[in-house]
């Protein structure tokens, strides 16, 4: 199974540097890229990272503040134009202190280290399907729902409906910022009412697909982008 990573840089250009040193690997896979860290901290809460690549120097908060704040910490990298930090990084047991710009040969001695790492701690076969997010269905109620069971979700503008095998669920909070919660390699945008889980698409024909025996419109500005990750997918 894949490590899940997450990078949170406020560079536009050091996220690329990762994200096309990790295409080149196996045993990696990008679940979620942050230009900060403060947005990154409700996705961590809930969903499953294996592995961060976190920058040093970002606005609000820097990310050894960042890293020292998470009750449950992942294996991070931490990546930055300066050295002066590296003891403190290490006193936090980061796997690696990658200095920028990165090469692929010193990026891949400290992927090789989180992916031993792994191998000594290995999950329970039981965990490895149970990525999960909690929504709140009422005031007070709060529903796990496994993202495996998703099907679709729906826009009802300031609600959302999520489908799911096990029954739908409405929520008070918009498309997008619910998407913006949910692994990228898993769900993908197909039009401004809907999101897909890219696991549960059974066919693509013409500007539509079709999920648990309903079709969906792909909206036009969604066609190329859409189709490209469902069918990579599907391949």
């Amino acid at each position: 199974m894949n490590l899940r990573c997450v990078i949170i840089d406020d560079e536009p250009l050091a996220i690329n540097v990762i994200k096309n040193h990790i295409a080149q690997l196996a045993g990696l896979e990008i679940v979620k890229t942050f230009d900060n860290a403060i947005d990154s901290l409700e996705f961590i809460r809930k969903h499953e990272v294996d592995l961060l690549f976190l920058d040093i120097n970002m606005p609000v908060i820097d990310g050894l503040s960042f890293l020292k704040s998470l009750d449950a910490k992942p294996m991070a990298i931490l990546t930055t134009a300066h050295e002066e930090h590296a003891v403190e990084g290490f006193e936090l047991e980061v796997l690696d202190y990658l200095v920028k710009p990165i090469s692929f040969p010193r990026f891949l001695k400290a992927a090789n280290k989180a992916l031993a790492k792994a191998q000594e701690h290995p999950k329970s076969a039981a965990g490895s399907d149970e990525d999960s997010i909690f929504v709140k269905v009422d005031k007070k109620k709060m529903k796990k729902i496994y993202l495996d069971d998703i099907l679709l979700v729906e826009s009802l503008k300031d609600y959302i409906k999520i489908i799911t095998t096990k029954g739908n669920f409405v929520v008070h909070q918009t498309l997008s910022s619910f998407t913006d919660e949910l692994p990228a390699n898993q769900f993908i945008r197909i039009h401004r009412s809907y999101t897909a889980n890219i696991k549960r698409v059974d066919t693509v024909e013409g500007n539509s697909v079709e999920i648990a025996n309903k079709r969906y419109t792909i909206g036009r500005n969604y066609m190329e982008e859409a189709k490209a990750a469902i069918l990579k997918d599907k391949g």
